[in-house]
């Protein structure tokens, strides 16, 4: 600590000059071996447990933080050794697996969908060349937004990451918190997914209003998710699910119910449907057309952001080039030379790929929207943070443009509709991968890490969890069936169904465009239009335990006697949250492979058919989350 404080007493003799926790002099342990097979041993951990996660509910988690509390943990406590920068070597290529299993998750399940059964080639290719574009071609921007705009770019997770990786001396406590989420999160789900012991899921029928349900996934994931990201968005997200199963269903049951023709998409009346059939064939396309026209809104309004991204990209790099480069250890990027041929030679790979069809034209858009999308990715996660980077909507506005360019040279019918998604998913893996090393980069500009080292180990973590991405897929494939109530998927189902309608026009228009409407009247009244659109895509049973942790967190945050007291239960509840999202997602995976050889049979009867059990455990599991984020604080702050 003693040249942290010399660092600090410099930064404030030095006006003007920001110097880092651990100043350019300094010449600490980085990039060590120790380091990159934590890094990818915790890349492909956290990126299965996103994959999870992204498939269940249609979005990811940070894992900065939880990646650098256990580096922490692990490298300090069990190895003694004592570097910032290895740890924070350890968290980059962390979130690499977490930014691949985001690109992935959004696009490469249509394919599933589609009875097109990707290889793992074919996988691992689309994550590696999005991957490994989308790092190359954030570094020119490096010196500009992270460096040139320190002061005006704040990038929230890469900052509060900074600060776990400065109060390291604490991470000991705090990686018993994540480490104890882990172990009640694995255990619940092992007793309920793997020994049958209770049911994962209860519901129950509405008096008075015909086919309306209400239930809940038992499930500590969404608990934790729903605590991580709070009350506001758990609420917007129950809201849409509460629209579209206790007044869609009804609605459509009540209107229908003397109706002796079928309605399209539906082969039976809808007197004869029940509320499963009815979401099936009716809600599902309204919820799509929500979550699209949700998607392109938040676009829109990133707009004059996108426009203002660019301009200033592209004017600081000209002013760049006629400037002279420092070639102090915190400034040193990756060479000019080996990024210009690095970009050029996955452009050419890609173009020349007989796995994809994409061609030197799809290449070509490819190039055009992932320097466009990774421009803005950079610089929007400096303002909003990642978690509001509108990755499906920049996503979707790529596919659109490319199926109809597709179309328009004559590529239809399942070639065409599978060569557009890839292309939209290597634009999609690369600018979640933009997004997220712009967050660890300028963790790496506040505690002093070496730029180029940064960059290769994120290169490393996007090639370990691309290796491993598609088996994951292929392994919740077989035991879970994408797209099956138990994996909804809900990106890559509105991804295919946008891409069916382009090529084909054969979708329900009519629903579709009640969606959209429905998003813009959301978004009229104040709300996040994206955020409704997939509580009410997705079955309320899902948006249920996602707002029981967001009301634990305003629990646990409305009694806190001031904000100190608040900050600190608030991080103390979010590191089990994260335990319990990883836990139940990595047993997830062992189940998993105990499904696909017939070891565990996923439709076997529960030991305990009672309703009461999975829900008091669940109940007990909030209790619990609550208890952790005040009497673990409380403890600390003594302490």
């Amino acid at each position: 600590m003693k040249a942290a404080r010399k660092t600090q007493e410099m930064q404030a003799s030095t006006p003007g000059k920001f110097v880092p926790y651990i100043s350019a002099s300094q010449s600490l342990p980085e990039l060590t071996a120790i380091a990159i097979i934590f890094g990818i041993i915790l890349a492909i951990v956290f990126g299965a447990a996103n994959a999870y996660l992204g498939l269940k509910v249609g979005m990811t988690v940070s894992a900065s933080i939880p990646a650098a509390v256990i580096s922490m943990a692990i490298l300090r406590g069990l190895f003694r050794r004592k570097s910032i920068l290895e740890n924070n070597i350890v968290q980059t290529m962390t979130t690499a697996g977490e930014a691949v299993a985001a690109g992935a998750i959004f696009t490469i399940p249509a394919l599933f969908l589609w009875d097109l059964k990707p290889s793992q080639a074919l996988t691992i290719f689309i994550a590696i060349t999005g991957g490994i574009m989308g790092t190359l071609m954030m570094i020119p921007l490096r010196r500009l937004l992270i460096v040139n705009e320190h002061e005006t770019l704040p990038y929230p997770e890469g900052t509060a990451c900074a600060e776990v990786l400065k109060s390291g001396e604490t991470g000991g406590n705090n990686a018993r918190m994540i480490f104890s989420g882990f172990i009640v999160g694995g255990l619940f789900k092992g007793l309920g997914d793997g020994f049958k012991l209770f049911k994962t899921s209860v519901e129950a029928k509405v008096a008075g209003l015909k086919n309306a349900m209400i239930g809940m996934d038992v499930m500590p994931a969404m608990l934790g998710v729903g605590y991580i990201i709070g009350p506001r968005i758990a609420g917007q997200m129950i809201a849409g699910g509460l629209l579209a199963s206790l007044v869609f269903v009804p609605l459509i049951s009540f209107f229908g119910a003397g109706n002796t023709a079928t309605i399209f998409p539906a082969k039976d009346v809808i007197g004869h449907l029940g509320a499963g059939e009815i979401y099936a064939n009716y809600i599902r396309y309204i919820g799509a057309g929500a979550v699209a026209t949700g998607g392109l809104i938040t676009l829109i309004k990133t707009l004059p952001m996108l426009f203002t991204s660019l301009r200033d990209t592209l004017t600081g790099l000209k002013r760049k080039g006629a400037g002279v480069q420092t070639l102090e250890r915190t400034d040193q990027d990756i060479s000019g030379k080996w990024l210009v041929f690095g970009i050029l030679a996955v452009i050419l790979v890609i173009a020349f790929s007989p796995m994809t069809h994409i061609g030197i034209v799809g290449a070509i858009s490819i190039a055009v929207f992932g320097f466009l999308f990774v421009a803005v990715a950079s610089r929007i996660v400096g303002i909003v943070g990642s978690s509001s980077l509108p990755v499906s909507g920049m996503t979707i506005a790529t596919l659109i443009i490319v199926t109809v360019i597709y179309k328009a040279l004559g590529m239809t019918g399942t070639q065409g509709m599978a060569t557009a998604l890839i292309t939209a998913a290597i634009v999609c893996m690369a600018l979640a991968i933009a997004g997220d090393i712009s967050q660890d980069l300028k963790t790496g500009y506040l505690v002093g890490a070496t730029p180029w080292k940064q960059q290769v180990a994120m290169m490393i973590g996007v090639v370990a969890s691309g290796l491993t991405i598609g088996f994951v897929l292929v392994l919740f494939d077989q035991a879970y069936k994408l797209g099956s109530d138990a994996l909804p998927a809900p990106k890559a189902v509105l991804m295919k169904m946008i891409v069916e309608g382009l090529m084909a026009g054969n979708l329900p228009w009519d629903l579709i465009f009640i969606g959209a409407a429905l998003a813009i009247t959301i978004e009229f009244l104040g709300l996040n239009s994206l955020t409704v659109a997939v509580g009410f895509y997705l079955p309320l049973a899902t948006s249920v335990p996602i707002m029981i942790g967001g009301a634990i967190r305003w629990l646990v945050e409305k009694m806190a006697k001031d904000d100190k007291t608040r900050q600190m239960r608030e991080e103390t509840g979010t590191l089990f949250a994260s335990g319990l999202i990883a836990g139940e997602a990595l047993v997830s995976v062992i189940v998993a492979l105990l499904i696909v050889p017939g070891i565990v049979n996923p439709d076997a009867p529960t030991k305990v058919e009672s309703m009461l059990l999975p829900f008091a455990l669940f109940m007990g599991l909030a209790a619990l989350l609550w208890w952790v984020s005040v009497k673990f604080a409380n403890k600390k702050q003594e302490g």
